[in-house]
This record gives structure tokens, sequence and C-alpha cells, in this order.
């Protein structure tokens, strides 16, 4: 078969090509970064992080440039693909992502490390930059994942129920402001309607799932699979067996939690406990 020809010699990648797009409307237009930053009411440097594609910016000012512009929908379209893009994540996770984006229910548990569905972007980054990444690479992470929360906080969001072990909300990050954040986005996210948010107390003991976090998620075919990792690696689960042995260390392991009304009483504790910010 022939190879497909290109017709613009533009890149196929969204992230990539969003980039591109900027760069090239903003040099058909003869405006300078520093002059698109003075007419639009945002710092030029964050146009400049657009166009080199270190991150895409909010749909505010990618709405604003639209307007500048005169493209009327047309870099919020090449924005919304760009951030849905699963190949910002890493190798190992795709397919996970792929899942997770069509799961009709979703189950969790969390040894050390909230979830990343429930992470703002200050525990995302310094949880990331704990295992290692950096610069470039660190903040595209970030922007990723905040991309995946809005799985939760769609109008049709699918059911998600979460387990934090104790010691997750035991640890808190190095910035007492991002911290408190952090602890106010759960006991939010713990009122919606879809998020069903439970505490395992240290004194419930020794449990099955110790040493790994675990994603469980309900297809639409009827098939469950599982997604665990530590620290170093994560694994995809899809053969029946190894599932179900998990899913019956979940549930011994939720038949140990508190309730989700006392869940969220403990969670308010915590809140109440963690330190203010010197600078508010």
């Amino acid at each position: 078969m022939p190879q497909r020809r290109v017709i613009t010699g533009r890149s196929q990648e969204p992230r990539q090509r969003f980039a591109e797009e900027l760069r090239t409307l903003r040099a058909g237009s003869g405006t300078s970064l520093r002059q698109l930053g003075e007419r639009l009411g945002w710092d030029w440097s964050l146009f400049g992080k657009m166009e080199k594609g270190e991150t895409l910016g909010s749909p505010e000012v990618v709405q604003a440039l639209d307007t500048h512009y005169g493209t009327p929908g047309l870099l919020l379209a090449l924005w919304e693909l760009a951030a849905g893009d699963h190949t910002q994540f890493r190798e190992r996770y795709r397919r996970y992502m792929a899942l997770e984006a069509k799961a009709v229910s979703l189950w969790h548990f969390a040894v050390s490390v909230l979830p990343g569905l429930l992470q703002t972007p200050g525990y995302a980054r310094e949880v990331l930059a704990a295992g290692g990444m950096k610069e470039k690479e660190l903040e595209q992470q970030v922007e990723a994942r905040m991309g995946r929360r809005e799985l939760l906080e769609a109008e049709d969001a699918p059911p998600f129920r979460t387990i934090l072990s104790e010691a997750v909300l035991r640890t808190p990050l190095r910035d007492a402001g991002e911290w408190r954040e952090q602890l106010e986005h759960v006991v939010e996210l713990g009122e919606r309607a879809n998020v069903t948010m439970q505490v395992l107390p240290l004194d419930a003991g020794l449990h099955g799932l110790m040493n790994a976090t675990v994603m469980f998620l309900r297809l639409v075919d009827g098939r469950t699979v599982a997604y665990m990792e530590n620290g170093y690696q994560g694994d995809l689960i899809e053969e029946n067996a190894a599932v179900e042995r998990l899913q019956r260390a979940y549930d011994a392991t939720r038949d140990l939690a508190l309730s989700p009304a006392e869940s969220r009483k403990f969670v308010l504790a915590m809140l109440e406990e963690a330190p203010c910010d010197p600078s508010t």
C-alpha cells in the first residue's frame, strides 16, 4: 500500500500540532510574544511555553487566542485533542488510560499516595518530582494528570469509589498551603454524588492490599480489569482469575474501612489539624 501523503507537512501529534498552529498564527500576525501578552492580559512567557509545547494553557487562554486571531473554535478544538491525547502519558500507562476513559465504574485503593483523579496540581507536582521528574517533563505530566480529573467532574461521570489508607492522609506536602488545598479538594470531591470515599485506619491492622495501589475498571462489555502499581512500575491485569483474587482482597479491605460518613469526618479532622500557610 502506498504511504499516505502528508498534505501540510505539519506534525500529526496533537500536542505538537497545537503548538505549531500557535506559532504559525502569531508569526502571520506579526506580533511578538510580549505584545501578545500585553493585548490579552496574560504573562507573555505563558504564550512562549505554549508555543514550545511545554504547556497547553487553560481553555480561557485558548478562547482568547481564538478571538484574537479570528479563528473561532479552531484553537480550542486543537487544545481539546491535545489535552485528551493519551500519548502524553508514559508508555506503560497508555493502554490503561484508554480503558479508564471508557470505564462505566471505577474503584480504587490507595496505600500511600492519593489517586491521580483526586490530586491538585500542587500535590501532583510534588509526587512526580519525588519520582525524579524535572522541568518540562514534570510540567507536562502534571498537566496531563489534571486533564484526567475531568473524568470525575463531567455531567455523565462514572461512579468512583476510593479507599484511602490513613497513611495517605498522614503524609503532608512540604508546602502547608498546598496541603490544605489538597485536603479541601478531597472533601469537596467526596461530596459529589458519583464519588464514594472511605478511610482505612491504621489500627485496622494487616490486610491483603498492604503492598500496592490498585484500580479496578468495569468496562462496557462487562469485563473488569485491574491496574496495580508501586513506586517503580505498574501492571495491567486482565486475566479473570487474577482480577477475581484482587477483588476479594479489595472487598475484605473495604470491610475494615470507616463508613463514608465517618471517613468524611476523619478528613475534616485532618484538615483542622493541618497547619495554616504562614503567608495567608
